[in-house]
């Protein structure tokens, strides 16, 4: 990057309000001596996040920037359509291929460069979408060296492994089967929306399952032989100890899949039959989490936004584990986050990376908890503190004093219910009148499968149904949907997932009411009195307009009408 686009990139950052110019200050001086690009060198300060670099580079240049080809793993599907020689003759290297929308997403060194275009669709069999990312010419022609002659899918690097039994470690990492497999289980399980990979060991074979839409789903199953060299693998992609075998590790990487950054945070945890690995994929490619991104319905929207225009005060997200109130919390921070408003958060571990947002992850390494942590930014003058879970009643008793002080505190707890956080509460320790004094709302939260689109079968709904949905007998029954599945939802019925979210906001008769020890029951009634829809509810309407089946609402919630 020349100096004029350091220029304009800088002067963009700063006109986003992601850089202050003392840091822009800084990273130039720096740069001096790094030798760095302008966007290396901030991420290098952690000034800023590689994803707020590359969207800069997007609006300044006016199309869209690839900046770690390193840290890619190669498309098979991609690599298949864009012959070798054509891709280095042009410079170009195929990202990925989605066989559905018939889009193939290409890095070059020219995106503007026409001809190239032309060239390659008169090469391909059919007519796709070409999908254009900027890339410099030397990340290009070593993406291909390291890609190009090792597109395998899971089947055959499996197959390959069966063959291959001493695990041979001769030859570049990149053309080793185990490293190529473990790839491409990543990959795919990135490419099938997974949330979650586990390698589960067993008594003589390896399982392999993702968590797709919430439901585990098994993939694969290999010789127990080929473990303790996948184990390994994943140990040095996630900065783990490989020689420690007996005591539970955590551990991080970060990929370029698909065409996106893509996060990973990793868990081993020894069982008897050996070391299980689990996955988490976090996915933080696109912009800052709003709530406008999480398909929530018009009326939960309009009260979380209710809710967030409160200045101090306790704000509570409750919901079993994998119901999304992490992502919940986050979008709502990305309601409030700008330069004029100091957020810190305080995480077990931090989860998604947003710019200016002060994070920090409890460590036993250094004996930081939740409690010291919230005494300690207390005294970092935040205006927004985000507290990532209320376990104990230490940490409910300081998330309190907190909100007593003047911070707008957000936070998570496990209970089933709004009503239900009243009860986890007292049991913490927490007094009805500190309660009815400091919590402005409380957030229950459910997420549902989406049927399938494509597949999704219409029936007329029977007498048993019309009464779970409390639908009135007169009339014709109404048309309901239920699951098939087909290719484009590998099987299952269903695609992607949307939350329920029971919503209540403490006005005052409401805060007098819990202030009175009224039963959990009474101010439920007042809640949904006063507007409050429940998760019954909700799950009642997304059956009702095919959104989901009865099935996958009834596994989620209560639906039956005598719990609306």
């Amino acid at each position: 990057m020349v100096a004029n686009d350091d220029q304009r990139l800088g002067g963009k950052l700063l006109q986003q309000g992601v850089l202050t110019a003392d840091q822009l200050g800084i990273a130039l001086k720096e740069q001096q001596h790094s030798g760095l690009l302008l966007g290396q060198q901030l991420v290098h300060l952690g000034f800023v996040t590689d994803t707020a670099i590359q969207q800069a580079l997007e609006a300044h240049l006016g199309h869209k920037v690839i900046l770690m080809l390193d840290r890619v793993v190669a498309d098979n599907d991609a690599l298949a359509l864009v012959p070798e020689e054509l891709a280095r003759r042009l410079k170009v290297f195929p990202l990925s291929w989605d066989v559905a929308s018939q889009v193939l997403v290409l890095a070059m060194q020219t995106p503007s460069d026409v001809m190239a275009q032309d060239l390659i669709q008169s090469r391909l069999a059919r007519p796709v979408i070409l999908d254009v990312y900027q890339a410099a010419a030397s990340d290009i022609l070593a993406a291909i060296d390291m890609h190009y002659g090792n597109q395998n899918s899971v089947d055959d690097i499996a197959d390959e492994l069966e063959h291959n039994v001493s695990h041979d470690v001769s030859g570049p990492l990149s053309e080793q089967p185990v490293v190529r497999l473990i790839d491409a289980f990543l990959m795919d399980a990135v490419r099938s929306r997974a949330s979650d990979l586990h390698f589960s060991p067993e008594q003589g074979f390896i399982r392999v399952r993702y968590r797709i839409d919430g439901v585990l789903q098994q993939v694969r199953c290999l010789h127990k032989r080929h473990w303790p060299a996948m184990l390994v693998r994943l140990k040095v992609m996630t900065d783990m100890n490989i020689a420690e075998t007996r005591a539970p590790q955590d551990g991080r990487m970060s990929m370029l899949l698909l065409g996106r950054m893509v996060d990973f945070r990793a868990s081993v945890f020894p069982t008897r039959h050996g070391e299980n690995v689990v996955l988490r994929v976090l996915d933080r490619y696109k912009k800052q989490l709003s709530l406008s991104m999480l398909d929530v319905p018009d009326y939960p929207e309009s009260q979380l936004k209710a809710l967030l225009r409160q200045v101090n005060g306790l704000i509570l997200v409750c919901g079993p584990t994998g119901s999304g109130k992490t992502t919940t919390l986050y979008a709502m921070l990305g309601e409030l986050s700008h330069m004029g408003v100091h957020i810190m958060t305080l995480e077990d571990p931090v989860e998604y990376p947003v710019p200016l947002i002060r994070q920090t992850s409890i460590s036993d390494a250094v004996k930081l908890d939740f409690v010291s942590g919230i005494r300690a930014m207390m005294r970092q003058d935040p205006d927004v503190m985000l507290i990532g879970e209320v376990r104990d009643d230490e940490t409910a008793a300081m998330s309190f004093r907190a909100a007593m002080t003047g911070h707008l505190v957000l936070s998570s707890l496990h209970a089933h219910s709004v009503v239900g956080v009243i009860a986890r509460l007292k049991e913490l320790g927490i007094s009805h009148a500190a309660m009815a004094g400091q919590i402005k709302g409380i957030i229950a939260q459910r997420l549902l499968r989406k049927l399938c689109p494509v597949c999704k079968t219409g029936y007329t709904a029977n007498e048993d149904e019309i009464a779970a949905l409390g639908v009135s007998g007169e009339g014709a029954s109404p048309v309901l949907f239920r699951a098939v599945g087909c290719r484009q939802c590998h099987g299952t019925g269903y695609q992607g997932r949307f939350p329920l979210m029971e919503v209540l906001i403490m006005d005052d008769e409401l805060a007098e009411c819990l202030e009175q020890q009224v039963s959990q029951l009474h101010l439920h009634r007042i809640a949904v009195k006063k507007g409050m829809q429940t998760l019954a509810r909700q799950a009642q309407s997304a059956v009702l307009h095919g959104l989901t089946s009865l099935e996958e609402a009834s596994r989620v919630v209560v639906i039956y009408q005598g719990m609306v």
